[in-house]
């Protein structure tokens, strides 16, 4: 009975775990191995293996320009979505119903919508004969032209990772004993100062994992600087689909795409060692 009780979790996780090793680790081991791989122009993928994928990518300016325009685009939109989403969750965990059904229906409606058509959304509104250029004009400002520039991306990818900043940190708000705010009050602490020293340390998990889910996936986005940025503007998901599909130099963007997969990784377990170290230390 004890050896069939131990075994149970096994068995249980045994569907999910061949699932992530089909869909993730397969796929992950055959793109590391396919970027060692040789190139030739003529006859395209050879059957020898190679570092220079790699020296390539790592000391061409060009890659190493795109690869920090990525991690520059990611890190604003992330601190974007912190600024904008951690009082935005607040004040919704603050609301009251039917206000707050509707607000958080307001926040995920968004998510329905396919990213293709909030990008060509975005396009319309910051191109040279978009709404905002008209109103500058109308303004006496002259026309303004965002598109094809990082603040178009940036702008782009706030409001489409927002949702996943606000929904961790209202779940962590949650969470919380409804009383720490009145009683810090009573004490004399101010609106501010509640938050700043008894909401915030303790909703910081909430805001780590935000974070990481914001970064992560601005880190890879592939539609929104491929429509907004233009050909010109190029991220790391883009410049991997140009050595796919349009270089058909496989073994390189591969290369690309596992330098940028462990960078984001190492950044983001520092990310998340460093804030729960801070969380322990403030909540023991």
């Amino acid at each position: 009975m004890t050896a069939r009780t131990s075994s149970t979790p096994w068995f249980l996780s045994f569907p999910g775990l061949i699932f992530f090793l089909g869909m993730v680790v397969l796929p992950l081991t055959l793109t590391a191995a396919l970027s060692f791989h040789a190139y030739d122009f003529n006859i395209g993928v050879l059957d020898s293996y190679t570092l220079s994928n790699y020296t390539t990518v790592l000391s061409d300016p060009y890659f190493l320009s795109i690869f920090w325009r990525t991690l520059r685009i990611a890190f604003i939109t992330t601190v974007l979505c912190v600024v904008i989403g951690v009082p935005e969750a607040y004040i919704l965990s603050r609301m009251w119903n039917p206000w707050r059904s509707i607000f958080l229906l307001v926040i995920i409606g968004p998510l329905l919508v396919s990213v293709v058509v909030r990008s060509f959304g975005w396009s319309m509104l910051l191109g040279s004969t978009g709404l905002i250029s008209k109103a500058s004009i109308m303004l006496g400002l002259g026309p303004v032209r965002i598109l094809y520039s990082e603040a178009a991306i940036v702008i782009a990818l706030v409001h489409v990772m927002l949702p996943f900043m606000i929904i961790p940190v209202w779940t962590a708000i949650q969470k919380l004993d409804p009383g720490l705010e009145p009683a810090a009050w009573s004490l004399g602490a101010s609106r501010f100062t509640a938050v700043r020293r008894i909401i915030l340390p303790q909703i910081s998990l909430g805001v780590l994992s935000g974070s990481l889910i914001v970064f992560g996936l601005s880190a890879s986005s592939f539609a929104i600087p491929g429509l907004l940025g233009g050909r010109r503007l190029k991220m790391a998901a883009t410049v991997v689909y140009d050595e796919y599909m349009h270089e058909l130099n496989w073994p390189l963007g591969a290369a690309i795409a596992f330098i940028v997969l462990v960078a984001n990784l190492l950044i983001m377990l520092a990310y998340n060692r460093m804030i729960e170290a801070k969380a322990r230390k403030v909540l023991g």
